[in-house]
């Protein structure tokens, strides 16, 4: 169970989908504004945000599938991130919340990303923090995102620590290794040394994930294409990978509502030199077997987002300094204060 902080409730939602667990704040009254978690983590994440927002706006969060308390049902990589997206449009139409402020954090922004693709009258503004890249979470080149190979090698399940995913099944709640939830958290979510409020309640969120084929991390194929592994077609890494999921323009995007894209200065996970890139991790030496630069460079995930952004137009970008994955977490005051203008420009 993941604790919930005081003026929290959670309620379950039946879509037309699946039964989706929601946080809310009972009382508040307004515009309302849905936030869309990142993977490994939950709507939990979001609490303190939520809390956070002043009079005028009605905060909610929702657990993704297979994440939280929403139904685990099983995760089709080869539509992308469109199940989430289409989880998504079944919420925002039962409860009536169009047009929506919608924010989405890392893989929460490629859900989004694709929800804005189908959806746009729906959508009030979107915030995008740390977002993956529109081409996907590894195995391409270049800002325009080209793949190393059809089969999308280098990317997936594969790539997945099988360490990291054990103490995940496991409930792993302890710090001796730096493979713990809490510890990636520590060095990966929040930029060092900064240890975020309730600690305890986001090791529990992340806990929440359900594992297996059918959800983190995904089935994975070989290939003789370095480094060896290929995404199959189940699970939540492969719903990002470039032969699953690209994004290449937005500029038919019609209405186009404002977008904030909001991201960590020293992120090390949606980066152009991520840890979780095993182009950069074998330029690093840490990956046997790299072919070199040339061949398999590592991915511009930044680069990327920007690229494509700059198809769409109507966008900001906020870096906030000294933050990493999570500036929400590490970064709260900086985070919601661009959240918070952005929200009364619309």
């Amino acid at each position: 169970m993941i604790p919930l902080l005081p003026g929290v409730t959670a309620r379950r939602v039946d879509t037309t989908r699946l039964g989706v667990n929601v946080l809310t704040v009972p009382g508040r009254t307004g515009a309302p504004v849905l936030f869309v978690h990142g993977n490994v983590s939950s709507a939990a994440f979001w609490q303190e945000t939520m809390l956070a927002l002043p009079d005028g706006y009605r905060p909610m969060a929702v657990d993704l599938r297979g994440f939280g308390d929403t139904d685990p049902a099983p995760v089709d990589a080869t539509r992308g991130l469109d199940d989430y997206a289409d989880d998504l449009a079944a919420l925002v139409s039962t409860l009536d919340l169009a047009p929506v402020h919608l924010v989405g954090w890392s893989l929460g922004g490629g859900v989004l990303l694709r929800y804005l693709l189908r959806a746009p009258a729906a959508i009030a503004s979107l915030t995008l923090v740390n977002p993956v890249s529109p081409f996907g979470f590894g195995g391409t080149r270049g800002v325009d995102g080209v793949p190393y190979d059809p089969s999308g090698a280098g990317s997936g399940a594969g790539t997945a620590n099988p360490e990291f995913v054990r103490r995940l099944a496991d409930g792993d709640t302890g710090d001796d290794s730096p493979l713990s939830p809490r510890q990636v958290l520590l060095a990966h979510y929040v930029k060092p040394p900064h240890v975020p409020a309730h600690l305890d309640m986001l090791v529990a969120s992340m806990l929440s994930t359900r594992t297996g084929d059918d959800h983190y991390p995904g089935d994975s194929v070989p290939t003789e294409v370095w480094p060896g592994i290929a995404p199959g077609s189940r699970g939540v890494l492969n719903t990002m990978s470039p032969n699953h999921f690209r994004i290449a323009d937005l500029s038919t995007v019609d209405p186009k509502p404002p977008v904030l894209w909001l991201r960590g200065a020293d992120d090390v996970i949606v980066s152009d030199t991520s840890l979780y890139d095993l182009a950069y991790l074998g330029q690093l030496g840490a990956v046997p077997g790299w072919p070199g630069a040339e061949a398999y460079p590592p991915q511009p995930m930044v680069a990327q987002t920007r690229a494509v952004l700059d198809t769409y137009g109507a966008y900001r970008e906020v870096v906030v300094a000294d933050s990493g994955h999570g500036p929400h977490l590490d970064q709260p005051a900086a985070f919601r204060a661009a959240l918070l203008d952005h929200l009364a420009a619309t």
